[in-house]
């Protein structure tokens, strides 16, 4: 395991609206997989049919309003970080939607829980949610919808171990994408072909994937995507051992996050050079990236992050063998973690301080 084993954030959401990305997998560092769940209200079109059959009136009516706001509700508190109470709501407007026939609703519904369910780990329930998702998505004909609902299935196959079932998914995804002509979805089931490659280290065929996946991206204007398969396109190179690809791909994704304010590819981007440059002993290069990961994380209050960029200098003066330093950076790790409260890493931390040599 590379330094940075121990420094992944915690999962965060992307929408194919261009919300974020939910982080999963492992290479040499922990690389995000992203899951693409249409976001906003329920679709209008089967609200305005049942407001003109009951004259704006009615029980169902009654019924879609209370829905709407169990959707909305569950959305703020998902932004708050109450997943489970996020879940409760969102389940209770499906059962609402399903009470009227709202099948478009429902895959709404299903999405966010699919969705939620993965951010808590529960990866067996989001299967089960983005599976009915997709079902819905089927039912209706609707192509994109199924494009984004089969990427998502994959990703929890691929989470769970399954990376042939996860790649059909992909797969399957990929057809109807170019056979809508729909340049997002190819962007994407490409991009996650790619992951399906690198879980089995097959890094030449992730990267052609990966390559494949940019000239979508780029076609498409989808710069958060762009920036997270260049990360995984740098992820691959080094995979293969190559410096040099490794170093322009990561560099590429940094400027380009840089520019589109993508905090959490930027820090990606960051985490893969310094691990490059570390590999080959450029101290310093890797220092000021780390010294700006840290000025982010402090900027932003984000304990977390600042406790990654803080255990990451440590590392960093211990393998340049300045122990002075190295010891100072962990003992503040050691009190980021405690007021984080965060056990496991403060006995890791004090286990790594005691044998610093």
């Amino acid at each position: 395991m590379n330094a940075y084993s121990f420094l992944p954030q915690p999962p965060k959401l992307v929408a194919n609206q261009k919300k974020k990305v939910c982080l999963v997998a492992l290479l040499f560092l922990l690389v995000p997989f992203n899951l693409y769940l249409p976001l906003g209200l329920p679709t209008r079109a089967a609200a305005q049919t049942l407001d003109r059959q009951f004259n704006g009136t009615g029980p169902n009516v009654d019924l879609r309003q209370e829905a709407d706001l169990l959707l909305r509700l569950g959305s703020q508190q998902e932004r708050s970080g109450a997943l489970d109470k996020a879940i409760e709501s969102w389940s209770s407007a499906l059962n609402l939607y399903q009470r009227i026939g709202d099948l478009d609703s429902m895959g709404i519904a299903y999405g966010y829980m699919g969705l939620a369910y993965a951010n808590l780990g529960r990866f067996r329930e989001a299967e089960d949610a983005l599976r009915r998702r997709l079902g819905i998505a089927r039912t209706n004909r609707d192509f994109q919808g199924q494009v984004f609902a089969l990427n998502n299935v994959g990703t929890m196959l691929l989470q769970r171990g399954s990376i042939q079932a996860a790649q059909e998914s992909f797969q399957e995804a990929l057809d109807i994408a170019r056979g809508i002509n729909h340049t997002a979805g190819q962007g994407l089931s490409l991009s996650n072909l790619g992951l399906a490659a690198a879980a089995v280290q097959d890094f030449n065929q992730a990267i052609k994937r990966y390559e494949e996946a940019l000239s979508f991206r780029r076609r498409g204007g989808d710069a958060l995507g762009e920036i997270n398969t260049l990360n995984n396109l740098g992820d691959a190179y080094w995979g293969n051992r190559n410096y040099d690809e490794t170093i322009g791909a990561y560099g590429a994704a940094l400027r380009l996050a840089d520019q589109a304010r993508d905090r959490a590819g930027l820090q990606r981007a960051i985490d893969g050079l310094v691990v490059a440059h570390r590999s080959v002993g450029r101290f310093e290069r890797a220092l000021d990236l780390l010294d700006r990961r840290l000025a982010i994380a402090q900027e932003q209050g984000d304990r977390a992050s600042e406790l990654v960029a803080v255990r990451s200098l440590a590392q960093l003066y211990q393998q340049a063998r300045n122990l002075r330093a190295s010891r100072s950076f962990y003992e503040r790790a050691i009190l980021l973690a405690r007021t984080l409260g965060d056990k496991q890493a403060e006995a890791l931390l004090v286990n790594q301080l005691i044998n610093l040599n």
